[in-house]
């Protein structure tokens, strides 16, 4: 699953994910579940075509209900479940960490995965907007309370952004950045690198 506010671009950093692990010779399934914003299920078709994954898009008629979200996941992990995906990548509303019946929403949308596939999601990804600054950690904090967050992406650092208020969230909160987002481009989801952000944020 890949979580977090709104515009810190998840639904992007779920497209190059997809492009990395097709590259590394995965079977990839999308979960288009950002029913909130009109364009985001057209913006992962586009993905899915660039990367040539299959996609999993709610009905037009019902992607506004609360359980919409909650179904395409559902949906997507029993289709790579019955037909032998590798992974599935789960798509989220964004939402603000302050809006707890929206909050609530996510904790829907994991317990429909578990139901599919005891123990999944395997993995929950927050995107932490490289420019948000000290807003980084109560966002976090609130994500991970609610549906523990194992690893970070951090995106929007091609820019001047710098992104080094994620060092207090992996101070505080002990969870791993796991990729960055350097550019616009499929290829500009890179791993992260400890050494060469401390230099970057310190040149």
């Amino acid at each position: 699953m890949i979580v977090g506010v709104n515009g810190g671009g998840k639904t992007t950093s779920l497209g190059k994910l997809a492009y990395r692990l097709k590259n590394e010779r995965a079977k990839v399934l999308i979960a288009a579940g950002d029913t909130f914003r009109a364009a985001a299920g057209d913006q992962l078709e586009i993905w899915a075509e660039r990367t040539g994954c299959e996609i999993v898009v709610a009905e037009k008629e019902k992607a506004k209900a609360a359980t919409a979200r909650q179904l395409e996941c559902d949906m997507a992990v029993k289709r790579g479940k019955e037909q032998g995906y590798d992974i599935v990548l789960c798509d989220t509303s964004g939402r603000l960490h302050t809006n707890y019946s929206l909050m609530e929403e996510l904790i829907a949308c994991k317990k429909a995965v578990g139901k599919v596939m005891p123990g999944a999601p395997n993995e929950i990804l927050q995107v932490l907007d490289g420019t948000t600054g000290l807003n980084m950690l109560p966002q976090a904090r609130e994500f991970n309370e609610i549906v523990g967050i194992t690893g970070l992406i951090l995106t929007k650092l091609d820019g001047s952004a710098r992104g080094g208020c994620v060092v207090s969230v992996v101070n505080e909160l002990g969870i791993p950045v796991k990729f960055v987002g350097v550019g616009e481009s499929v290829e500009d989801l890179q791993p992260f690198d400890a050494e060469a952000f401390v230099n970057a944020i310190f040149s």
